[in-house]
């Protein structure tokens, strides 16, 4: 990936501060080092880095300020493996967050997020949550401070890897982000 991306940047952590944690120290590090824009894939493998340069085609065009590859486009996520039970569970919570931001994204829980310069100075990302729901957050305040978002079609691989996500504590956290929303916290940072 280096070779082919020669200004790529790899960041770690010497041990698991949490997902929301390591996408601060992404942005901590983009914004000091002026970069155009900042890329996250989750690390579970499940996304395909090769969709980067179609991401990253949204700020070149100006035709986004965030974008989030979506396994549930073009029907990634179901060909890519998703369990069932995942996509339906993915489905519905999507429902409830488009009624309540007032949006229309085909999915809201994908690990592959991209920043533009704009977001990464715009958004005051500091203040969000340490974990999963992290992203969920940036997309609402992008929302709420009017940038704009895309979506880009991505496959998705799913291979008996090991998530970290405890998807009912998941589940519980996106609507308390999305009751949050709906008292204006959000509206307030």
């Amino acid at each position: 990936m280096q070779r082919d991306f020669p200004n790529l940047t790899i960041l770690n952590h010497e041990r698991n501060k949490g997902y929301g944690e390591a996408e601060k120290t992404l942005l901590h590090h983009a914004r000091s080092k002026q970069a155009g824009a900042a890329i996250l894939l989750h690390s579970d493998g499940q996304y395909s880095p090769e969709k980067i340069p179609e991401i990253l085609e949204q700020f070149d065009r100006d035709a986004a300020d965030m974008v989030q590859g979506s396994r549930m486009l073009d029907g990634g996520a179901l060909k890519g493996g998703m369990p069932f039970y995942k996509f339906v569970s993915n489905k519905a919570l999507t429902a409830i967050e488009n009624w309540a931001f007032g949006m229309r994204m085909a999915e809201y829980h994908s690990g592959y997020m991209a920043y533009s310069r704009k977001a990464i100075e715009t958004i005051p990302w500091e203040k969000l949550s340490n974990s999963f729901d992290f992203d969920l957050e940036m997309l609402v305040l992008a929302r709420v401070k009017g940038l704009r978002i895309a979506e880009v079609a991505i496959p998705t691989i799913y291979a008996g890897e090991k998530s970290h996500l405890n998807p009912i504590k998941y589940g519980f956290d996106v609507l308390k982000v999305v009751r949050d929303f709906r008292r204006g916290k959000y509206h307030n940072l």
